[in-house]
């Protein structure tokens, strides 16, 4: 099965509240975020936000210009419901983060949380490196969260790559200075613990 199959029937069979990463609030990388001090109009892509609902808290802080990129069309459209009119003002992106091209130096923040562990080749890692160097302004910012080394192997099915701060540091490069980090643990709607690491990365100028 391909990606993008596998993440069609994922978010077709159950709603986005019963998946296994859901949150009604990504509190930590809201926290971060504001903790940033960026412009209301500054440039924000969530990548793999899906239905996520960090888009909805965004909005409510006035932020402008925000983009959502994610595989599968279904959560994109789920998110789009559940704003209703105010999705209009999201530039909305149904894409392969390894694959999809990105406007050269656009975003000042670029927020992942759970896709970067899905990638599970170093082919497929270096493919977003350099959309990730491509398409973040040097000076921006990088959020990112994964699956920690006592994390759980898999999620939502597939294999994932678990993730210390120096690894996710070498995995990233030298032209990401780490700003700061935590774990979280999540509990998932069916009760099963997944430890995540967040860091926050500016992209050196």
């Amino acid at each position: 099965m391909n990606q993008r199959k596998h993440w069609e029937e994922v978010y077709m069979n159950k709603p986005a509240e019963k998946l296994g990463w859901y949150e009604p609030h990504l509190q930590i990388s809201l926290k971060w975020i504001k903790e940033l001090g960026l412009s209301k109009d500054a440039s924000i892509i969530d990548v793999g936000g899906g239905a996520s609902t960090l888009i909805d808290d965004l909005l409510l802080d006035n932020n402008t210009a925000v983009t959502v990129l994610d595989l599968s069309g279904k959560a994109l459209s789920a998110a789009k419901a559940r704003l209703d009119i105010r999705a209009k003002t999201v530039t909305w992106l149904t894409g392969d983060i390894t694959s999809i091209d990105l406007p050269e130096g656009y975003y000042d923040l670029w927020h992942d949380r759970a896709v970067f562990h899905f990638l599970t080749s170093p082919g497929q890692r270096e493919q977003y490196r350099k959309n990730l160097l491509k398409a973040l302004k040097p000076g921006g910012y990088l959020i990112i969260g994964t699956f920690a080394p006592e994390a759980p192997p898999k999620c939502s099915g597939l294999p994932v790559q678990r993730y210390s701060v120096e690894q996710l540091q070498n995995s990233l490069g030298d032209e990401f200075e780490l700003q700061q980090h935590l774990k979280e643990l999540h509990v998932t709607p069916g009760g099963v613990d997944q430890m995540y690491l967040y860091c926050q990365f500016r992209r050196k100028i």
